[in-house]
């Protein structure tokens, strides 16, 4: 997938195609909250096997039960196509 960043139209369209995810002008975030650690770390691995797959890698923080994640496309300077599809399969395993 090549990545490119995201117009205004389709910026305004994340709002319904990720939902929770917080839009910030170069960046998406969202926060996960969990019942304890074991859980938030299973769920970054499994995250970190998808951003793996598209080598396109969040910025994030773990806290006992709480993940945050940000995604951002460093190389062309804001919010792309990745970063969208990351989230929606984060929310995917998330949501389910």
């Amino acid at each position: 997938m090549k990545p490119y960043l995201l117009q205004n139209g389709e910026l305004k369209e994340l709002f319904v195609k990720i939902p929770r995810w917080e839009i910030k002008p170069n960046l998406i975030k969202r926060e996960f909250n969990f019942a304890n650690f074991i859980e938030a770390f299973s769920f970054m691995t499994k995250v970190a096997l998808i951003c793996e797959k598209y080598n396109h890698h969040p910025n994030w923080e773990n806290v006992y039960s709480k993940v945050i994640i940000q995604l951002t496309t460093h190389d062309l300077g804001g919010i792309s196509n990745l970063d969208q599809t990351i989230a929606s399969e984060i929310n995917r395993i998330y949501d389910n």
